[in-house]
């Protein structure tokens, strides 16, 4: 099984730096985008300006065409200042990777006039009223938990099509300006992601605009799909890593702000000057350091074996598919333990509404707990495969 290395080439570095540099101003507007449940405008205008929503872009359409372990790494360091922030960029980066899978006369059409253009991609149940119609089909529905579709100029939803080999799911790519977007997102964390409804009432979407959802998700896209397309066939990698890189950030970032005030922090009901004289709770600040790089080895091994089966040619079996689901749903798992032993450490002010760990908090609850990572089914799929069965029997996200 692969995924082990850790280095960046120049351009790569270079991207991690940009959003780095982002990560002060994230910080100063995360409260600002819990508040109003959407992330500033100026906020993706900068994240946008600084190339961080095209890594997986084609070059031949304008992107970087950079690696996944950078889309962690950039997402990592955007998670530090805004994990919502971070969360929409992931999304928005996996939206626009999926476009890359499309003909090209589709690509030209979403970013030969704007290079910066970006894709909110929804996965989820198929639309089901779907007509035939000349040159396409027409479709009316709504897409839940739509992240990122404040901000995009396109929308990837899925839906039941015939285009040719029978009734199946397909990618549907429409223009966001044909869409309506309702207020739906009223939750405890990941305010800002705004992550809304997404509505289309007979939007047409032509031919080129549909792709067949199932050879992509199995790892079958060959003659499909591009073949300089290298991350064709590790769908499902593509799409864990697009999303746990925030709650890295945001974690790593609970427990800086932990470490930083434990020189100060006293102790309640104790003689100790402070919590880091305390030996309980200097253990509690090890484990959840620990937690944290556990989560990062994880996450590191994920986004390396996806590289590593790409630069080698070669299409991930059903086992590595599988556990690059399991790897995700660990990182997660690792991240919320860590910010809540870091808030039972800080104690009950931790949860105070001017304090962040309580916004951290609620952000990693919330996106710890999305669909890929929860109700035990990733321990299935992964379970499935070790023991030499298909775990597409159990969910089709492998």
């Amino acid at each position: 099984m692969r995924g082990s290395g850790n280095n960046l080439d120049a351009r790569a570095a270079e991207l991690v730096n940009q959003a780095a540099g982002l990560r002060e101003e994230l910080w100063k507007r995360a409260a600002d985008s819990d508040r109003d449940r959407r992330l500033p405008d100026e906020v993706m205008a900068r994240v946008t300006g600084a190339g961080l929503t095209r890594l997986l872009v084609p070059e031949s359409n304008g992107g970087h065409e950079t690696s996944v372990r950078t889309l962690l790494e950039v997402c990592t360091e955007l998670g530090r200042g805004c994990v919502s922030a971070s969360w929409v960029t992931g999304v928005l980066n996996v939206g626009n990777f999926v476009v890359s899978l499309f003909p090209e006369r589709t690509r030209a059409e979403v970013w030969d006039d704007d290079h910066d253009a970006r894709t909110a991609l929804i996965l989820g149940a198929p639309v089901r009223t779907v007509e035939a119609v000349d040159g396409g089909v027409r479709v009316s529905g709504e897409w839940p938990y739509a992240s990122g579709s404040l901000h995009a100029e396109w929308i990837g939803g899925l839906l039941l099509a015939d285009t040719g080999t029978g009734l199946q799911p397909h990618f549907a790519l429409m223009p966001a300006a044909d869409i309506t977007v309702r207020d739906t997102w009223h939750f405890v964390g990941m305010r800002g992601t705004g992550s809304n409804t997404v509505v289309a009432d007979r939007v047409f979407v032509p031919a080129h605009r549909l792709l067949p959802y199932k050879p992509l998700i199995d790892g079958e896209s060959d003659g499909l799909v591009p073949a300089d397309r290298r991350y064709r066939n590790s769908l499902t990698g593509v799409f864990m890593v697009g999303l746990i890189g925030s709650l890295l950030g945001g974690a790593d970032t609970a427990l800086r702000y932990a470490l930083e005030h434990a020189g100060t922090r006293r102790v309640a009901g104790t003689t100790f000057a402070s919590q880091a004289e305390s030996p309980t709770a200097r253990l509690a600040l090890a484990a959840a350091a620990t937690r944290l790089d556990t989560a990062r080895l994880h996450a590191r091994r994920l986004a390396d074996s996806v590289d590593e089966h790409a630069r080698a040619g070669e299409n991930p079996d059903l086992l590595t598919r599988a556990r690059a689901r399991m790897d995700a749903t660990h990182v997660v798992q690792q991240c919320r333990q860590t910010v809540d032993d870091i808030v039972t450490l800080y104690g009950s002010s931790a949860l105070d509404e001017s304090n962040p760990l309580q916004r951290l908090w609620r952000d990693i609850h919330t996106g710890s707990r999305h669909a890929g990572f929860g109700m035990g089914v990733p321990e299935q799929v992964y379970g499935s495969a070790l023991v030499g069965q298909d775990p597409r029997t159990i969910s089709m996200l492998v």
